[in-house]
């Protein structure tokens, strides 16, 4: 049994769980794909660096290239991060026939179309399980799983950060500021943590499922995207008040061919699945047209759950080798991109407004949603102690995106609302 040689680009803490798994399991892997699996040579910025696993030195190289360009390597593992120079390199692996696994959410979310259309040249195989959700077997399954059904829509919960602030603040009544500094603390943030609280890391991983689920080249730049920053306490206890929880979601839906994805701060009812999904799980939550609705979760980061995946992966690679079968089922987009305008994007929306504690002003407001066309659930007003202006809830019906901006443009420039202090979606 021949063994199949793997080329490691990173040994960080994802990095050390592939050799950890590959190593520790390496008798039912090989078992599995009836020949050994070897880590035969490993790329690192700094081979001096203590690390948490013993590695034969002579496997270690400062240079990335020498992994690529070795003949012995069959597969390479990418879990360096980056982009362009990461790019480069999975580019050089593919022309020189070797397969790739990679957990790089933002290179295959900007320029995953490329990686996938060189990767089908070569027949070569690029799975990225790993980039979205970590643990979770959510690429596979709808490239696998949802292969004879359509997809209409796919609600996520992809960001463990945000999802760990959101849920401390709902349970604990905390401070957005003072969870995100634990969230620090805990390492479950970075120092700069704009990537995950302004939707950054979520919308790469949107654009990822909307291109599998909807078969269609999704672009970074097509996911509309608002953060959590400004969710604050009272959102959250107004949210509570109805029925509702706040949560990061990603939401990608299709009606006909023609498609819309965003990221944004959302209220979803309590009693939905995702609602029960807390501190720093993912969950990502599937419409298909025949079999219904599904949910997928579980770990969404962290170095063995991530690992686990990449390592899945792996192992698909190499039975597909056996079988000589690389690159047949890489999925490259086929589909024309028909994106939804803002009038045919429809949905619930939540509004907290200051205005004038006086008569007349809720009628003036109600004038204005029936203007454009946009009707109302519930209305209520009352007074805060600490806020000399009234504050008025209102949870609309479905409207089109287009309408609800025509309203809030209308409102700034309604002396008696003194400020629009939150607007998110209502889902569920």
């Amino acid at each position: 049994m021949k063994p199949v040689k793997v080329g490691l680009l990173g040994l960080g803490t994802v990095g050390t769980g592939v050799v950890r798994i590959v190593e520790g399991n390496q008798e039912d892997l090989s078992s599995q794909v009836g020949s050994p699996i070897l880590i035969e040579r490993i790329a690192v910025n700094n081979s001096n660096k203590p690390r948490d696993i013993e590695v034969d030195p002579a496997k270690i190289t400062t240079d990335p290239w020498d992994v690529i360009r070795d003949p012995e390597i069959d597969v390479i593992v990418e879990v360096m991060g980056g982009i362009d120079g990461t790019k480069e390199y999975i580019l050089e692996a593919l022309e020189r026939g070797k397969h790739v696994v990679t957990a790089n959410k933002d290179l295959m979310a900007l320029h995953g179309s490329e990686i996938l259309a060189k990767a089908q040249e070569k027949q070569c195989d690029v799975f990225y399980e790993a980039s979205v959700a970590g643990g979770i077997p959510i690429i596979r399954t709808l490239i696998e799983g949802f292969s004879s059904d359509k997809i209409m829509k796919i609600i996520g919960i992809v960001n463990g950060t945000t999802n760990y602030i959101l849920t401390k603040m709902s349970q604990e009544g905390a401070s957005y500021s003072d969870v995100l500094k634990e969230a620090q603390d805990l390492g479950y943030a970075e120092a700069d943590p704009t990537s995950d609280v302004e939707g950054l890391d979520a919308a790469r991983k949107m654009a990822i499922l909307g291109t599998l689920g909807f078969r269609t080249n999704v672009e970074l730049h097509d996911v509309s995207v608002s953060g959590i920053s400004e969710v604050s306490k009272a959102d959250i206890a107004f949210a509570k008040r109805l029925g509702y929880e706040i949560k990061l979601l990603g939401i990608a839906e299709r009606q006909d061919e023609e498609f819309s994805i965003s990221v944004q701060p959302t209220l979803i009812r309590a009693s939905h699945p995702l609602a029960s999904v807390n501190g720093v799980f993912n969950a990502v939550y599937v419409y298909g047209e025949a079999v219904g609705e599904t949910m997928f979760y579980g770990a969404g980061a962290g170095a063995m759950p991530t690992a686990t995946s990449v390592v899945a992966d792996l192992v698909a690679i190499i039975k597909n080798l056996k079988l000589g079968v690389n690159g047949l089922k890489q999925k490259v987009p086929y589909k024309q991109k028909k994106l939804k305008s803002d009038e045919d994007i429809f949905y619930k929306n939540f509004l907290l407004l200051h205005v004038d504690d006086k008569a007349g002003v809720l009628a003036k407001i109600t004038q204005v949603f029936a203007e454009y066309d946009v009707s109302l659930d519930s209305v209520v007003q009352q007074a805060n102690p600490n806020n000399p202006d009234a504050e008025i809830i209102i949870v609309t019906h479905n409207a089109s995106k287009a309408s609800m901006n025509k309203v809030l443009r209308h409102f700034k420039e309604l002396k008696v609302i003194h400020r629009i202090k939150s607007h998110y979606r209502v889902e569920g």
